[in-house]
């Protein structure tokens, strides 16, 4: 009984998408306030619901987002981001793409492309992408922690081609750099001739586990191309956040 109304009042939480109050709670199952109350309370204690505001209203919690999220297949994620995805490639003219971490790997899971049938884009393919080399992969260990990125330092770092980074200074360098400026780039790390650039998408407090890059031949993608859409990319990740949570949220 009690778990049952503990989900009665999620529901009507999720559904609300907004902070609700007891009185509403109330209102909506008929439950003694006392009741409510309580099953707020609950919620709150267990990370599924939080009160942002500290006025006892409350709406869906970090815990219960990340737990959606874990349940969340590729398909779910591609389905909600790829219509933001899809407009960005257009307004850059050049392939965006989606990743995800799990696992302790970033693998690209999505890619859309330009609609101009007479341009040459790359596409950087699906799956996983090395961990020091990838600006998706970057985006994503920049801001981890500490002992997460030392250990791809400390990690077996190769050397793809005469630009890529394996040193511990200079990976060290380029995480700090990516966090003052909210983006990462590549140039010509993987394959000469190819960038991408690439920025975290962070779902509230659980951190980076996403993030959309765009890419491109060296020649349409020098540094300050790059520069110009991996600020349109930190936009464009928040855009992505939204609409995942949300996602998690309807279906929670």
């Amino acid at each position: 009984m009690h778990l049952e109304r503990l989900i009665n009042t999620l529901e009507i939480i999720a559904v609300a998408g907004r902070p609700v109050s007891a009185s509403e709670v109330q209102k909506a199952t008929g439950y003694p306030k006392p009741t409510c109350y309580r099953l707020l309370q609950t919620l709150q204690d267990t990370g599924l619901a939080e009160a942002p505001a500290g006025d006892g209203r409350v709406v869906i919690g970090e815990r219960l987002i990340r737990i959606a999220l874990l349940g969340k297949s590729d398909v779910d994620v591609r389905r909600a981001a790829a219509p933001l995805l899809k407009a960005a490639a257009v307004q850059f003219n050049e392939t965006v793409f989606l990743s995800r971490f799990r696992n302790d790997q970033v693998e690209i899971i999505h890619a859309e492309t330009p609609d101009d049938p007479a341009r040459a884009y790359i596409h950087p393919g699906l799956g996983v992408r090395p961990m020091h080399a990838c600006s998706c992969s970057k985006a994503i260990a920049a801001f981890a922690e500490p002992a997460f990125q030392s250990s791809i330092i400390n990690g077996t770092l190769k050397a793809y081609t005469d630009h890529t980074k394996t040193s511990d200074n200079e990976l060290r360098a380029d995480f700090e750099r990516i966090r003052e400026r909210g983006f990462a780039d590549c140039d010509q790390e993987i394959d000469v001739g190819i960038a991408s650039v690439a920025a975290p998408v962070s779902i509230g407090n659980i951190g980076a586990i996403f993030s959309v890059g765009a890419v491109g031949p060296i020649r349409r993608f020098g540094a300050a191309r790059r520069e110009d859409i991996g600020q349109q990319l930190i936009e464009l990740a928040e855009r992505v956040s939204g609409a995942i949570q949300l996602c998690n949220v309807a279906e929670v």
